[in-house]
């Protein structure tokens, strides 16, 4: 690996992009100056345990640190509290809030995102709660109460997750979606069936095709509106509706942006020395195309890989995307990506929740789920899942009977 750079490294976004790509800089050998520019509070962690273990209070965030908080002093990691106003590529120079400048030879832009505006009517009385950050989960905690009426608007991964945390908490939760089906925009329209009935299963109210459209209360949020004139009295309401990229302090510096940062097979900008990963990078990934990913696995590994481009390395950033969610007893693993499919077959049983499922267009596997059934494609090699992901980097076009056969070979 070469280790030609010699001048300051610097970092801006302490999530796990940020965290994991100083800890790669410095097993690879980089020595020099390595500054991680930082408006949060904490030290790079990662974000699952909000919606799940910790927001139930079940377990902490020690297990979810990129590095112990001690790493950062021994290893010359300079995390530096500070907001970024924008980035200067000619002069090499970031500018502060604050009027300080800080200079770089290399520059990784880990911004991750933010939690998407949602600007109806109400929406700023006390008692609605969005969910990114540790403080924002402390909130949550802090009023879910047992007994207590909750509101989920959103059903995508966060939503559902945190749903179900609140439900096994003991509150009483309705979900409100613009689909069918919790999941369904990811997941199609089978397995969010399945979702559906897990939820409703738990005793979760699922109000379907249709939308928030007003908050009321007078001191704090009492109710709900919908599009189609529910009323949803609550006590507290979540609101996760997406994640728009950071791409602000970019505006104007010729770095290219089209939902999120464009970079190549490689976590490189379109600009010398300017590096993007994790929920920020829209990424030319060798098998997908253009993606953007907002995974905990991605974030992992494309800050590590984007370490080693700053490096010098050009090897391209292949990894075969992954992600899991646990909700209930349920737990699901999903390899690969696809935002378009024709075809989705089913080995196993959607009705006993114990399956696995395949993702096709125009004949190809682009990505496979497994709901109690496959594996982590992660960890078991010789599970359902990873014997899938290997067909999607073969580019294989498998009959859709040998995939639904349950007795039949993936490989």
């Amino acid at each position: 690996m070469p280790k030609r750079v010699r001048g300051p490294i610097v970092i801006v976004g302490t999530g796990l992009a940020g965290g994991n790509a100083a800890k790669e800089l410095r097993k690879q050998g980089y020595a020099g100056e390595l500054l991680i520019l930082t408006d949060e509070p904490s030290f790079p962690f990662g974000r699952p345990p909000l919606t799940k273990g910790y927001l139930r209070g079940e377990e902490n965030l020690a297990g979810w640190m990129v590095a112990p908080a001690d790493w950062y002093g021994s290893h010359q990691v300079q995390v530096v509290p500070a907001r970024v106003s924008r980035v200067d590529p000619a002069a090499r120079e970031i500018k502060l809030e604050d009027g300080n400048v800080v200079g770089y030879e290399r520059l990784l832009l880990a911004t991750g995102g933010r939690n998407r505006r949602f600007d109806v009517p109400g929406s700023s009385l006390p008692g609605i709660h969005q969910l990114r950050t540790i403080a924002e989960c402390d909130r949550i905690k802090r009023a879910a109460k047992p007994g207590a009426r909750a509101v989920v608007v959103g059903s995508g991964f966060i939503g559902s997750e945190v749903a179900a945390s609140l439900r096994q908490l003991g509150l009483r939760v309705t979900s409100v979606m613009r689909g069918k089906a919790p999941l369904d925009a990811v997941l199609g329209p089978e397995v969010g069936a399945v979702f559906a009935a897990i939820h409703r299963d738990a005793g979760i109210e699922l109000v379907v095709e249709d939308e928030v459209v007003r908050f009321e209360g007078s001191l704090h949020v009492e109710r709900v509106v919908t599009k189609k004139g529910r009323r949803i009295a609550c006590d507290l309401a979540i609101v996760a509706v997406g994640i728009e990229p950071n791409v602000e302090i970019v505006k104007g510096s010729g770095v290219a942006t089209r939902d999120g940062i464009l970079v190549d097979a490689t976590c490189r900008t379109n600009l010398a020395r300017i590096f993007a990963a994790g929920d920020v990078a829209n990424h030319l990934h060798p098998i997908f195309g253009r993606v953007r990913v907002e995974h905990y696995n991605n974030a992992e590994k494309m800050g590590a890989a984007a370490a080693r481009s700053m490096l010098g390395s050009r090897t391209a950033y292949r990894y075969m995307h992954s992600f899991w969610s646990d909700q209930f007893e349920h737990k699901l693993e999903y390899i690969g990506h696809a935002r378009k499919w024709d075809r989705f077959v089913v080995r196993g049983s959607l009705d006993e929740r114990k399956f696995v499922g395949f993702y096709l267009r125009a004949g190809k596997v682009r990505a496979a789920v497994g709901l109690n059934r496959g594996g982590d494609p992660e960890q078991d090699k010789n599970g359902e899942l990873a014997k899938a992901g290997r067909l999607i980097v073969k580019g294989a076009r498998p009959s859709p009977r040998l995939l639904a056969d349950q007795k039949a070979r993936l490989e």
